[in-house]
């Protein structure tokens, strides 16, 4: 009786514990679904597509003090420079997962929420990582060679902030970087000083230049097709890139007499686009 709710006459028993299971996984295991680093913005029921809108950085106002032209200005009054407003559509593209689960044998609904939830995520981050190869490049240069070091991550936030950048930034670090870039904090540059002790405690990168990073096993030239590049970690502001989703992470549970079973099926609409590309820089060797 361990499969009884595999029976076309009681979906719900395996609707209801999968579903829950899938959705929770995929917003726990994902970095970017949850919008925090990655804004999500909604699109809705009926379109495929959203558009961010960009507007184009605008000149200092000039003050009039004299009169000039055009010979209507007022001495006193400042020339109203329109800026140019731009749009980045994001376009939507559909993500899924399927499980075939058989009348045979007993079942644990959670699990298979689960994986299909694992799923989900695996592939959403994978699209939001290969976005960020659209990102200013920016060539490692201070460590030794084909390694990432603190001072590329100091260059990177330079050059955003350079750009006009005030808000907050974060990282993703390739892991193909990270044992480097741990290597370089634990190095006597900073020895003895709390930035190490924190970092080496509790394996977590923490904080670096005001950046929380984050670890992530997509920032290679497989998942982010740039070969030629070989990405090590990207630094950025959440105006840099955006996704859009519609409706959030769906599971659609139908019989499939052909398998003896039923078909569940996990699936997210969304997209994802860089929006700004100086507002973030994807640290790279070139090499």
């Amino acid at each position: 009786m361990a499969n009884e709710y595999n029976s076309g006459f009681d979906l719900t028993h395996l609707m209801v514990p999968t579903k829950a299971a899938a959705i929770f996984a995929a917003q726990e295991s994902s970095l970017y679904m949850g919008g925090a680093l990655v804004p999500m913005l909604n699109c809705p029921a009926g379109s495929t597509q959203v558009k961010v809108p960009k507007l184009a950085k605008m000149a200092d106002p000039t003050v009039i003090t004299a009169e000039g032209t055009p010979s209507f200005v007022v001495p006193g009054d400042i020339v109203v420079t329109p800026t140019t407003a731009t749009s980045q559509p994001i376009n939507l593209g559909l993500y899924a997962a399927r499980s075939v689960v058989r009348d045979i044998g007993g079942v644990d609904t959670g699990e298979i929420g689960r994986v299909l939830g694992n799923s989900i995520a695996s592939v959403w981050d994978k699209a939001v990582t290969a976005s960020f190869a659209g990102l200013t490049a920016q060539e490692m240069g201070a460590g030794a060679a084909n390694t990432l070091a603190v001072s590329d991550l100091f260059e990177a936030v330079a050059t955003i902030r350079g750009n006009g950048e005030t808000g907050a930034l974060f990282g993703i670090i390739g892991t193909n970087q990270y044992a480097a870039l741990m290597a370089d904090i634990g190095g006597s540059a900073f020895a003895g000083g709390e930035f190490q002790n924190s970092a080496m405690r509790n394996g977590y990168f923490g904080t670096i230049a005001g950046v929380p990073l984050f670890v992530s096993s997509y920032v290679n030239d497989t998942d982010m097709g740039t070969v030629a590049k070989k990405p090590a970690a990207c630094i950025m502001s959440a105006d840099a890139v955006k996704g859009a989703i519609q409706g959030g992470v769906k599971l659609e549970i139908a019989r499939r007499p052909e398998a003896v079973g039923f078909d569940c099926i996990a699936s997210l609409a969304a997209g994802v686009a860089v929006t700004d590309a100086e507002r973030g820089v994807i640290i790279i060797d070139a090499a």
